[in-house]
C-alpha cells in the first residue's frame, strides 16, 4: 500500500517548470522545504520523498533560493543527510547547538551586477497562462492542504509568473458583498453559493466547494478576489457558519489570514478555479468524443459501391416506337 506523498500535486506542478518561460522551480523548494521543516520528525516515507525531490530542484534553482533553503536546513535537527552533503552542510557535533556550513571560498572575480528587469518584463512575466490539468492540480492541492500548509500556498502563489484572474468591476464586486452579507445573516447557503458563483464567474460546482470548506481558507480568497471589507468578512465568519462562528480561535486565524492575504494570490487562485473547470469538462467527455470518432471512423469503412448484376438494369426507351 502506498503512502500519500509529502506534498500532494508536486509532479503536477512541475510541468510548469519545464514549460518554456515559466520558472516556479525556486518557489517549489522554498515550499517543500517550509513544509519539511515544520514538522520535528519523519517517518522514512517521508524523508525519502524530501530527499528525492529537493535533489531534484537544489541544482537547478538560483543561488539566492539555494542560499535561502540551505539557511532553513541549517537550523533543522531531522535535515536527511544526502541533502546535508548536497548543500555542502556539515555535520552535527556534539556540544554544537546548530550545525554550521562550510566556509564557502570567495570567488576570484566579482560577479558581474544583475540587471533590474523593467517594469514591461515584470508585466510580461506575469502572463504565463497556466493549462487546465496545471489549474486542476493546484485546486486539488490546495484542497487537500491543511490550514497552515494553505498559508505557505497562497504566500507563495503572490511570488508565481502566473497569469491572475482579471479583477471584478467595482460596481458588480459591491452588489455581490451587499447580497453576501444579507445572505449571511439569514443563514441562506444556497443563496449565498449562487451569489458567489456569479459574482467571480465559478461553475455551482467550485462555489458550493468553497461554500461547504471547512477551514474557510477558499471563503477567504473568494472574498479577497471581490475586495471585500475586512468587517464585512468578520461578520460572514461569524454568522454564516456555525462551526466556524462559535470558535473564536478559528475567527481570529482567518481574520488576520485575511488581512495578510494579498489580492494577486487571492486571483492567481480563482484563475485555478476557472482552470480546473475545463480539466474535468475534458476529462469527463473525453472517452465518449473518442468512442464517437472511433464508431464513426467503423462506420465510414464499412460502407461500399452497390454492385449491380449485369443485365438487371431494364433498357431506357427512347421517343420512337418498335418496329
Amino acid at each position: 500500500m502506498t503512502s500519500m506523498p509529502l506534498f500532494p500535486g508536486f509532479d503536477g506542478l512541475m510541468t510548469l517548470s519545464r514549460r518554456e518561460g515559466v520558472d516556479i522551480r525556486p518557489t517549489l523548494l522554498r515550499v517543500l522545504t517550509d513544509l519539511y521543516v515544520q514538522a520535528t520528525g519523519h517517518s522514512a516515507d517521508e524523508e525519502r520523498q524530501f530527499v528525492e525531490l529537493a535533489s531534484r530542484l537544489i541544482d537547478e534553482v538560483d543561488d539566492a533560493t539555494r542560499a535561502a533553503v540551505k539557511a532553513r536546513l541549517a537550523i533543522y535537527p531531522a535535515t536527511p543527510a544526502p541533502i546535508m552533503q548536497k548543500l555542502g552542510l556539515g555535520p552535527a557535533e556534539e556540544g554544537r547547538r546548530i550545525p554550521l556550513a562550510r566556509e564557502i571560498p570567495a570567488p576570484p572575480v566579482p560577479p558581474a551586477p544583475v540587471r533590474q528587469p523593467t517594469d514591461a518584463e515584470l508585466r510580461m512575466a506575469s502572463n504565463m497562462s497556466m493549462q487546465p490539468k496545471d489549474a486542476a492540480e493546484i485546486h486539488d492541492m490546495f484542497f487537500r492542504a491543511s490550514a497552515s500548509e494553505r498559508a505557505l500556498i497562497l504566500h507563495n502563489l503572490a511570488q508565481t509568473p502566473l497569469r491572475a484572474a482579471p479583477r471584478i468591476p467595482t460596481a458588480r464586486a459591491r452588489r455581490a458583498i451587499e447580497t453576501l452579507e444579507m445572505a449571511a445573516f439569514a443563514g441562506d447557503a444556497e443563496s449565498f453559493a449562487l451569489e458567489l458563483g456569479e459574482s467571480l464567474i465559478l461553475p455551482a460546482r467550485v462555489s458550493a466547494q468553497i461554500v461547504d470548506d471547512a477551514g474557510g481558507e477558499a471563503l477567504a480568497i473568494a472574498a479577497r478576489a471581490l475586495d471585500m471589507p475586512s468587517p464585512v468578512f468578520q461578520r460572514i465568519l461569524l454568522f454564516f457558519k456555525a462551526e466556524i462562528g462559535t470558535s473564536v480561535a478559528t475567527v481570529y486565524r482567518l481574520s488576520r489570514l485575511y488581512d495578510r492575504l494579498g489580492e494577486r494570490s487571492a486571483l492567481v487562485m480563482l484563475a485555478a478555479w476557472r482552470g480546473s473547470t475545463l480539466a474535468v469538462t475534458r476529462a469527463k467527455y473525453q472517452s465518449s468524443l473518442y468512442d464517437g470518432e472511433r464508431q464513426r471512423a467503423r462506420g465510414a469503412g464499412a460502407q461500399s459501391r452497390p454492385t449491380v448484376p449485369p443485365g438487371s438494369i431494364p433498357a431506357t426507351r427512347t421517343g420512337g416506337s418498335e418496329r
